[in-house]
């Protein structure tokens, strides 16, 4: 069996509505090794999981998740779940904690890619709260954040999420000297980035290498094949079927 670990993308988002307490519920029941999800601060600095920096796209409102407190933001219910509310991140770690799954937390920015301030931390202080920063992977695209958490301490991972165009343009040696400035022990990258020419350099720079957008049998199978950490997967069923070999070969 492969060592690769799953995780699932938002709760599985081609299966359920995601980052909702329907697709958690329901990727706790896979055997997956984490929960992947998304968090922005509400107006109130509360860490509520969510993608977008705005409600827009998967709630019943609109504008940004910031202009509203937690109270107004647990009365904005999720499409397609049948009422499910935006979570908070408590909410998930009571679900994740008791499993033996883990959490894979990726602090997102604001509407206009500004970092919030104090997210970092309140974070963390959810997380203690649970008793689940030990088990957490935190990401996040923005090395500042980064930063923030590997200053702070105490989380399983950190990894800087790199963009696939800069990523393009990078040598292997750029992308371990950008982790290396923000104190990251893992590179997540789009799969179609990842190579062994990358996977041998972080690891002889003694990080790790993990990919998304790996959700469909010939990505997931190549992600495999590599033999990256972890695979954040939107359909994590199928990559849980291809890890064991259950799915033959096209």
């Amino acid at each position: 069996m492969s060592s690769t670990e799953i995780a699932s993308h938002r709760g599985g988002a081609f299966l359920w509505p995601e980052n909702s307490l329907l697709a958690f519920r329901s990727a706790l029941t896979w055997a997956a090794e984490q929960v992947e999800f998304d968090v922005h601060a509400s107006l109130d600095g509360e860490p509520v999981v969510i993608h977008d920096a705005t409600l827009d796209r998967t709630t019943d409102a609109v504008g940004p998740v910031a202009a509203l407190d937690w109270s107004a933001l647990k009365r904005v219910r999720l499409r397609g779940t049948g009422g499910d509310h935006v979570p908070h991140l408590s909410e998930v770690a009571a679900l994740v904690g008791p499993t033996a799954q883990r959490l894979r937390l990726e602090i997102k920015a604001d509407v206009i890619g500004r970092p919030y301030s104090g997210l970092v931390q309140r974070c963390a202080a959810v997380l203690d709260g649970m008793g689940v920063r030990g088990r957490t992977v935190l990401m996040s695209f923005e090395a500042a954040t980064v930063a923030e958490a590997s200053d702070l301490g105490g989380f399983e991972q950190r990894v800087f999420l790199a963009e696939t165009r800069p990523m393009r343009a990078m040598r292997p040696a750029d992308a371990i000297a950008l982790c290396r400035s923000c104190g990251a022990t893992e590179l997540g990258v789009h799969e179609g980035i990842a190579d062994a020419v990358l996977r041998d350099a972080l690891r002889a720079a003694g990080l790790r290498l993990s990919v998304w957008g790996a959700n469909h049998a010939e990505s997931i199978r190549r992600a495999l094949a590599l033999g990256v950490d972890v695979i954040a997967t939107d359909d994590p069923p199928l990559a849980i079927d291809l890890r064991r070999g259950v799915v033959p070969a096209a």
